[in-house]
């Protein structure tokens, strides 16, 4: 009987080819490049364009709307109390001007829009009777002046007043304000605070019924009285 010889057992290791063995495909592809950070640094520059931009709208947007602006206020008011309320017969030489109030004439002024000034003696009886009296520089344009009679309150005074230092001046017994025109806000906030008679010895007396004549002179025992 013949035997053939047994076949070769088959081998356990791939042969590796003359220098050593072959890279990785994946290594291959990437080996000596260094990935690219312009993605990264383009989003950077985005995220801190959109910061400034944030920053500036929070800071411009208030000055244009004007939010940045104090809201008007009182606290310039000028305040004089224990003012006498004593009637007099003879002119007065008054601490302020215009007066706010102190000895005054027996007679008052009515209430209106004068185009003249008035005699303040007599204008210191309405502010007794609790009276706005609203003074303005006698060049003041008309629209100014129509503004200002517009605000004028049924019990107030409204009148030139020359040699004033500002264009407008509202008055109450022993409180004052100077402004800086008919459109300052303060004047309403004024008249909306003292406008009542809040500071009057007579609150209720009011200024109807007063003398027409814008300067009457001193009481001669004719005309309204207490």
């Amino acid at each position: 009987m013949t035997h053939q010889p047994p076949y070769p057992p088959l081998p356990t290791h791939q042969p590796q080819p003359p220098g050593g063995p072959a890279p990785e495909p994946a290594a291959a592809a990437t080996a000596g490049t260094a990935p690219s950070r312009r993605p990264e640094v383009l989003a950077l520059l985005v995220a801190l364009a959109v910061a400034v931009a944030l920053v500036l709208a929070a800071v411009l947007v208030p000055l244009a709307l004007g939010e940045d602006e104090e809201p008007p206020s009182l606290a310039a008011v000028l305040v004089v109390d224990e003012l006498s309320a004593e009637h007099r017969t003879d002119d007065v030489d008054y601490d302020h001007s215009p007066t706010l109030g102190g000895p005054h004439d027996p007679a008052w002024l009515d209430c209106g829009v004068y185009d003249v000034p008035v005699r303040e003696e007599n204008v210191a009886h309405d502010l007794e009777h609790g009276t706005v009296w609203i003074t303005h520089d006698p060049d003041l344009p008309a629209p100014d002046r129509a503004r200002l009679a517009d605000l004028l309150p049924a019990n107030g005074i409204m009148s030139p007043y020359p040699g004033l230092d500002v264009p407008v001046v509202v008055t109450v017994w022993g409180r004052q304000l100077r402004l800086e025109g008919a459109d300052d806000p303060r004047l309403p906030l004024f008249i909306a605070r003292f406008g009542a008679g809040e500071t009057a010895p007579e609150p209720f007396a009011s200024c109807a019924g007063g003398l027409s004549d814008p300067d009457p002179g001193p009481y001669a025992g004719a005309g309204s009285q207490v």
